[in-house]
């Protein structure tokens, strides 16, 4: 009866303490450490690490979905056999997060279809996962953004948003051209983020061709620079996932090894 009233008191004193996955298995982990004749700081600790499991678990959940990944991958996921091209050692490397943490740069390039927002969401998700914050956003989304909020004048607050994360994701650079206000605001969030936080881009297009899609190849200059300065760029040639059955099963053929090198 009385280890029933102690369980009890534990159990809304945990409660009180907002330690709601510890009140929850406190019965059962009591029961099991007094079977196995356990410590208390054995006991302790156990009852501590269930909590911070949760936690940690929850905290994921909440950064993935403020990430706004359009889907989840992750690197295990990704077919090293299928496109030879990508540099599995460095791949892993980079999954270290150390090129985040000294606030390099990362571009993946290549031809549409190879594995490039695959492998861009991956690192993301290899971020959230050890606490580092990531933002996911299309080249598209971003520059139609940044462009609302500077004809409201809310721009530097909106710009704010991407300078916050760690880690800055932006997908699919390339597929259309940007005016040269879009141009600008690009080139000034490249320039507020240079040195200070990570952002990994991914395109098809290789970089002579950024001058057609800034309009400026001066302005295209600038923004490589800083880009360029700590980074790595990963080149992938190769074919598209999309068609991968079909290559297999011969139905189509292998992209000719001119669009391939594309970028």
């Amino acid at each position: 009866m009385q280890g029933a009233l102690s369980i009890s008191c534990a159990m809304e004193s945990l409660e009180r303490l907002g330690l709601r996955v510890a009140a929850q298995s406190l019965a059962a982990l009591a029961e099991d450490a007094a079977k196995n004749e356990m410590t208390y700081v054995d006991f302790l600790c156990r009852l501590l690490d269930a909590e911070i499991q949760e936690r940690d678990r929850r905290y994921v959940e909440t950064c993935t979905r403020w990430a706004r990944f359009p889907f989840k991958r992750t690197l295990s996921q990704f077919d090293f056999s299928f496109q030879p091209s990508v540099d599995e050692r460095l791949v892993k490397e980079l999954a270290t997060l150390a090129f985040v943490e000294k606030g390099d740069n990362l571009l993946i390039l290549g031809p549409p279809g190879v594995g490039k927002t695959h492998l861009a969401v991956a690192l993301g998700m290899e971020a959230v996962s050890k606490r580092i914050g990531a933002y996911f956003v299309t080249a598209h989304e971003l520059v139609s953004d940044l462009k609302k909020a500077y004809e409201a004048n809310s721009f530097e607050a909106r710009l704010k948003i991407y300078l916050k994360p760690k880690l800055l994701i932006i997908d699919e650079l390339g597929y259309f051209s940007f005016d040269s206000l879009a141009a600008s605001n690009f080139f000034r969030l490249v320039s507020e983020r240079y040195e200070k936080g990570s952002i990994v881009i991914t395109s098809n297009l290789s970089y002579g061709s950024w001058g057609n899609l800034f309009g400026d190849p001066v302005l295209a200059g600038a923004v490589l620079d800083r880009l360029l300065h700590h980074s790595v760029t990963l080149n992938i040639r190769g074919n598209s996932y999309r068609i991968k059955d079909k290559l297999k099963a011969g139905v189509v053929s292998p992209r000719p090894p001119a669009q391939q090198n594309a970028p």
